[in-house]
């Protein structure tokens, strides 16, 4: 099972995608940004990311989903446009016919680390433990990709009791 994580941003929306073995290790099949020039248009950056991310979708044909959600910051204009690229991400998943979930930092830092306050730097070195890398994937929005990917795996069978997903 191949899952998506992607992690939202304008200038940078990550994407990670874990495929799930038979012997139930994770293997990274793809990881990377998307990055948007900001002297260009808040629409323009959207339908890049909108465009990008359908491409990935369709090379790689992940069965699962899953976003950070939104965490909401003191910088109000920073949330909003993350707001909108998650809704362009969201949206390219639900065109794909994939199944979303959604799950916010301490939900992910509790699935891959164990612990919902872990630091960045330790969620960063259990990616790149949990997926037998050599190094940290680079950028971070990458990272953070895989982490939301990684948390989904962890958490699928949990949320397929809860029903906390979209379909």
């Amino acid at each position: 099972m191949a899952v998506i994580g992607i992690d939202p941003g304008t200038a940078l929306t990550g994407y990670g995608i874990v495929e799930e073995l038979q012997d139930q290790s994770l293997q990274v099949v793809d990881f990377g940004v998307i990055r948007t020039d900001s002297n260009d248009k808040p629409e323009i950056r959207l339908r890049k990311i909108f465009s990008q991310l359908n491409e990935i979708l369709s090379l790689y044909k992940p069965e699962m989903g899953a976003v950070e959600k939104l965490f909401f910051q003191r910088n109000t204009r920073t949330a909003m446009s993350v707001g909108q690229a998650r809704g362009v991400a969201i949206l390219s998943l639900a065109e794909a016919g994939i199944s979303i979930c959604e799950y916010g930092p301490v939900e992910i830092k509790q699935a891959v680390v164990g612990y919902g306050r872990a630091s960045k730097k330790q969620v960063q070195q259990m990616v790149k433990m949990l997926l037998n890398l050599q190094e940290i994937p680079k950028p971070d929005d990458a990272a953070d990709a895989l982490a939301v990917a990684i948390c989904h795996i962890h958490s699928r069978k949990i949320l397929a009791l809860r029903q906390d997903c979209m379909s």
